[in-house]
């Protein structure tokens, strides 16, 4: 790692040409121009185990700003980093230069020719989006890797990608037909088939020297270049050797864009890429291979593949257990488990003719008896379930890194390839290494082409460095006994650039140095990577090196949970503690982020909002993640987190808990925030706004109270707009509204005394929306329960105090929650349900409570609180719900599920109950947070945000949707926004089941 501040001073040699190409690049670019400390710290990492702090960042608009930020970094001598999505394993996209994120803007589809199945793209399309456009037309771009939602076509064609189906279509080298290129000089070239190429031209001139140099060392490239597909290390210069045996050439000519694929950005920067395309399979079928051993299922890899499958990949055991702990991960394993397997392979067979694939699947269930595992497969013919187990298996290297504790897996021989009939031997052999260094390997993927991704754990912090370089180095002899590629995916980078010379030898090393001069003299363009790089080890470039700690401050959220040790070869977990240091848990739930980037993903889920509207690093969880890592290590100052730095990063967090469950290592970020507000009010004191929002529960009684005068503000307009100017609430959003007082009216007892349940009215569903709380406490009386509810006489009704967590009172919330689990601990002792309406409020309990160090009693009442619905789910699975439902009147219901919902899986619950209404067809909109986010929404400096969220689609879907559907929200800020974007109203599930009651 080189920190902010060490890094400076090592620029002071040429502190006037940074600063003026700072100057120059701010004035002459449309484009973001990112010089600042805690720009430069989010892009000093990826999702490697390295860190080197940037010169500056820019974010070019357009194709112009492009070129000219090469120019002026070219005019000041200072070197260049191309960037896609910062995803790269093996720090391939970090560097001490200019770093040019091409993301934003420059990820248009520039040709396409449906015909010649070709299509032309800039560098900086997502994956899955180019294929979501053209699957229309029935065509993919198959290098289908498991970052395809944020991963770049850029940064692939950079590192030569593969993917789980290369077994099939080939790796990117294979796919690519011509790259457009600035080259270091700022010459812009042609790169495509040799034959093609101009005589005279810049690209025949480098094309011409390459064939040269190949055919030079071709004895040496037909001796040390390893014969697997899966070989990306140092420059494809085999590619030129005319005599070479190809692996897999679907062409047959060479093509001097080939020399760029993999080059790590080293010999230029992609401006357009021209990729081949493939006809979209029809139909597929997936068969999960239970296997008793992890040797047999390497064992039998070799025999599978003769099936033909587009697709082998492997699941170990520890990836199944993690996967089990995760509530968005494990319905969908478990489907795919005969007992407890040990390994699984997922074998896919794709084509044309659904019988066809059918037939492959009954084969590879023959084939399995024919091996003594009869029975041993799961079939799975039907898309949607294939769908579900490939996301988890995408999800595979973030699964694996949401391990707690110190040691985590690390990536470094993570994709040696071998030859399959060795696989089984060579996976057994590396575990006896990690066992003789007292660690365990996670083991996943590409078992089809002998790529098997295997990550020992190893502490960093402490001995981890020792032990990589021991364990790479009898890592690589035995893939030099099984004639493998010692880098078989993910590139070179900064951990295996220093194995390039190992693997090819001298001669060929010393030619790849030669291509790196050809093209860029002045070693400018990605320096460090490929030839003459670093020792892996180098302990100045680890994102944690030995030297690294966290400054001290106390959290107000107990995170001892974090602070664990784990034993790599047992997998047991020591109980958690705070080990003297109460940064540590933080600190440790901070770094669960691996940078590996899914959170830039848009397909699907809630994460990450303010990404999606912004596109922006800053507004991303990873972003605010490492935002939060350098301040919690000091290196972005020492004011903590109450500084600038973490305010700013933070501003647009609406705190919708997306990250908690679509991050597959669970960072919870509306919790970091939660933290940092309380810091910063510590620091800095409250704001009017603060106290309005989080005192709400005070003098809510005393508004509804005298509810007509205050209501009557809003239709006063000078007084109205004077009220949210002082506020700071934006003038296009309406003052709460308050509607009398559901707790303090009179309410008779209904129901027997066995079946009981408490009925927990927040402060929105009693003082303004009280309609709410009468339907469900009429609905459950309906069923024949004994409805209690949160309040005794002469006493404040019971709050979860989330309004004081979200304005940074977090003592007044503590109190708050205290109170509460005082006055529902004798329900909960006699085993009472606690129900909520308000998804926030209610799942504060299940959630930040358990944070407040209230021990088991916090523990009981979460597992004993449910939101109205889950709560309804539940007492019909036991029988114990007579309700008679008619219809409503409604033939359609559209249901927008609230953040927090979402977060613990709780949307399924009301699709459930609303499919319980004779007649109501249920849609649900699959939508990220709807903008409103309790107070964010009103705020006058984030209005324009929120509505840019509304609109990414909950708002369009309203209204694309049929007038006479009705629309379903539980939560109060997503029914406000709903109301306030497209005039119509969403009423909670409560009422409609209530209109539905016999």
């Amino acid at each position: 790692m080189t920190s902010l501040t060490d890094n400076h001073h090592a620029r002071d040699a040429r502190i006037k040409p940074v600063t003026e190409m700072e100057a120059r690049l701010k004035r002459e670019l449309a484009g973001d121009v990112l010089f600042d400390h805690a720009s430069r710290g989010r892009y000093s990492t990826d999702a490697s185990i390295y860190q080197i702090t940037p010169v500056g960042v820019v974010i070019p608009r357009h194709q112009r700003d492009l070129g000219l930020a090469l120019e002026i970094a070219r005019d000041a001598g200072v070197p260049v980093l191309a960037r896609g999505a910062g995803t790269s394993q093996c720090g391939q996209t970090v560097g001490e230069a200019l770093v040019i994120d091409t993301t934003r803007h420059l990820n248009g589809v520039v040709e396409f020719d449906a015909e010649a199945r070709t299509v032309v793209v800039e560098p900086g399309i997502v994956l899955d989006h180019l294929n979501a456009w053209l699957k229309p037309h029935g065509l993919w771009y198959p290098v289908d890797v498991s970052t395809s939602a944020q991963c770049t076509i850029g940064g692939m064609a950079g590192n030569n990608s593969c993917g789980s189906r290369s077994i099939r279509y080939g790796n990117m080298v294979h796919n690519v037909l011509g790259v457009d290129a600035v080259l270091p000089d700022g010459n812009e070239v042609g790169f495509g088939f040799v034959d093609e190429l101009a005589e005279g031209s810049k690209a025949r001139h480098l094309a011409d020297r390459v064939r040269a140099i190949a055919e030079r060392v071709g004895p040496e490239i037909r001796e040390h270049f390893p014969k697997v597909l899966r070989r990306v290390g140092g420059y494809n210069l085999d590619l030129f050797d005319c005599q070479n045996p190809k692996p897999y050439d679907p062409d047959g000519r060479a093509n001097l864009a080939h020399l760029l694929v993999g080059s790590e950005g080293t010999l230029g920067v992609s401006r357009r890429i021209k990729l081949r395309l493939s006809p979209l399979p029809k139909h597929k079928v997936l068969g999960v291979v239970n296997f008793p051993t992890f040797y047999q299922a390497m064992d039998v890899t070799q025999h599978i593949v003769k099936l033909d499958p587009s697709a082998v990949e492997l699941v170990d055991r520890t990836m199944i257990d993690l996967s089990l702990e995760n509530p968005a991960f494990r319905p969908v394993i478990e489907k795919a488990l005969i007992g407890r397997p040990d390994a699984v392979l997922l074998v896919e067979f794709a084509g044309q003719d659904r019988d066809a694939q059918l037939q492959a699947l009954s084969r590879l269930n023959e084939l399995m008896a024919d091996l003594g595992l009869p029975g041993s497969v799961v079939d799975m013919p039907e898309p949607a379930e294939q769908a579900a187990l490939w996301n988890v298996r995408k999800a595979g290297l973030n699964i694996m890194m949401s391990m707690k504790g110190d040691g985590k897996p690390v990536s470094f021989i993570e994709d040696c390839a071998v030859p399959l009939e060795h696989l089984a031997e060579y996976t057994d052999k590396l575990t006896q290494v990690f066992h003789r260094y007292g660690t365990e390997g996670t083991w996943y993927a590409h078992a089809s082409v002998g790529t098997l991704h295997v990550r020992p754990i190893l502490d960093m912090r402490r001995d981890g460095a020792e032990k990589m370089r021991e364990i790479a180095e009898q890592a690589s002899a035995l893939v030099r006994e099984y004639k493998g590629a010692y880098s078989g995916e993910h590139g070179d980078g900064l951990c295996r650039g220093e194995w390039v010379a190992w693997q090819f030898g001298e001669t060929i090393n010393d030619a790849f140095r030669e291509i790196k001069a050809l093209f860029d003299p002045e070693n400018r363009f990605n320096p460090g990577k490929i030839v003459d790089t670093p020792q892996m080890d180098d302990d100045r470039y680890f994102r944690f090196p030995r030297h690294y700690k966290t400054i001290p401050l106390t959290p107000v959220f107990d995170w001892s949970a974090w602070n664990v040790k784990r034993d790599p070869l047992t997998g047991e977990q020591s109980a958690p503690g705070s080990a003297g240091d109460p940064t540590h848990g933080l600190a440790m739930a901070v770094e669960m982020c691996n940078n590996n980037g899914h959170c830039r993903k848009f397909d699907a889920g809630t994460m990450c909002p303010s990404y999606r509207i912004t596109k922006e690093e800053q507004h991303l969880t990873r972003g605010r993640a490492n935002t939060l890592r350098l301040v919690l290590s000091g290196q972005l100052g020492e004011e903590g987190l109450a500084g600038d730095d973490v305010k700013e990063v933070l501003d647009l967090c609406v705190s919708c808990k997306g990250c908690k469950r679509d991050c597959p290592t669970g960072v919870d970020m509306a919790k970091f925030k939660i933290e940092a507000r309380a810091a910063r009010v510590s620091a800095k004191g409250l704001s009017l706004r603060d106290r309005f929002v989080g005192e709400l529960p005070r003098y809510a009684p005393w508004a509804s109270r005298f509810s007509s005068l205050v209501n009557a503000t809003e239709r006063v307009p000078f007084i109205a707009s004077r009220i949210k100017r002082g506020l700071g609430l934006a003038p296009q959003r309406t003052l709460p509204t308050f509607h009398g007082n559901f707790l303090g009216e009179s309410h008779a007892t209904q129901g027997n005394t066995t079946r009981e349940v408490m009925l927990f009215v927040d402060t929105f569903n009693n003082y303004m929306e009280g309609d709410n709380a009468r339907a469900a406490k009429r609905v459950l009386e309906a069923a024949g329960y004994r409805v209690h509810l949160n309040v005794r006489k002469g006493e404040r009704p019971l709050c979860c105090g989330r309004t004081y967590l979200s304005s940074g009172q977090f003592d007044r919330a503590k109190r708050e929650a205290r109170r509460t689990l005082d006055h529902l601990m004798p329900y909960v002792d006699r085993g009472v349900a606690i129900v909520g309406l308000e998804p926030s409020c209610l799942l504060t309990m299940r959630d930040e409570f358990l944070q407040y160090g209230f021990g088991d009693e916090a523990k009981r009442l979460s597992d004993a609180a449910y939101l109205f619905e889950e709560f309804l789910v539940k007492a019909r699975a036991a029988d114990e719900l007579p309700l008679e439902l008619k219809p409503v009147g409604h033939r359609r219901a559209m249901l927008h599920g609230h953040c927090h919902q979402k977060a613990f899986d709780a949307v399924r619950p009301v699709e459930q109950v609303l499919r319980w209404i004779p007649g109501l067809e249920v849609t649900t909109i699959e939508s990220s947070c709807c903008g409103m986010a309790g107070s964010f929404g009103y705020e006058v400096e984030h209005y324009e945000a929120s509505m840019q969220m509304a609109e990414l689609s909950l708002l369009p879907a309203i209204r694309e949707s049929d007038n006479d559907a009705v629309l379903v929200a539980d939560g109060t800020s997503c029914r406000h926004q709903i109301h306030d974007g497209s005039g119509r109203e969403a009423i909670h599930v409560a009422r409609l089941l209530e209109q539905a009651l016999a």
